[in-house]
């Protein structure tokens, strides 16, 4: 009876409510890393292809070739893509990657908004719930 009640007051016996809608989170950032990274992938073979595809109309200061760009989303993918697998899986080089990939990919499509700037937006916002997930998502609680 008395280790009911130290079990009832003791918040490390039960998980916490905020750790398994982490975790549920942890699992959607995941499939979104590789949703994004697959995204990112196909942007990337888009501009390397076709070189006019994307298109700036403005004088930028981050003004690269488009086929620079394209290489730039198309490793950032496929590095995001193993760090997607890492992180699904609840490994601890999955999280702290997939929180480091994702703030690279927020900056690289910050980068690139006068290219595509509804997408950028997008991966920007998707990137945002990624690191929040990996950041709040403490699976050994």
């Amino acid at each position: 009876m008395t280790d009911h009640k130290v079990a009832a007051n003791n918040p490390v016996a039960e998980p916490r409510q905020g750790q398994s809608i982490a975790a549920g989170i942890s699992i959607v950032a995941a499939i979104m890393l590789l949703i994004a990274a697959t995204a990112s992938i196909l942007q990337g073979i888009a501009a390397l292809v076709d070189d006019e595809f994307y298109v700036v109309g403005i004088d930028y200061v981050y003004k690269f070739d488009a086929t620079t760009w394209g290489w730039i989303h198309l490793v950032l993918g496929v590095i995001a893509l193993i760090c997607a697998f890492g992180l699904m899986f609840g490994t601890a080089w999955g999280r702290y990657a997939a929180m480091g990939i994702a703030a690279l990919v927020m900056i690289a499509n910050f980068l690139s908004l006068p290219y595509y700037p509804a997408w950028s937006l997008v991966i920007i916002a998707l990137s945002v719930v990624v690191i929040w997930a990996a950041a709040a998502w403490h699976p050994d609680r």
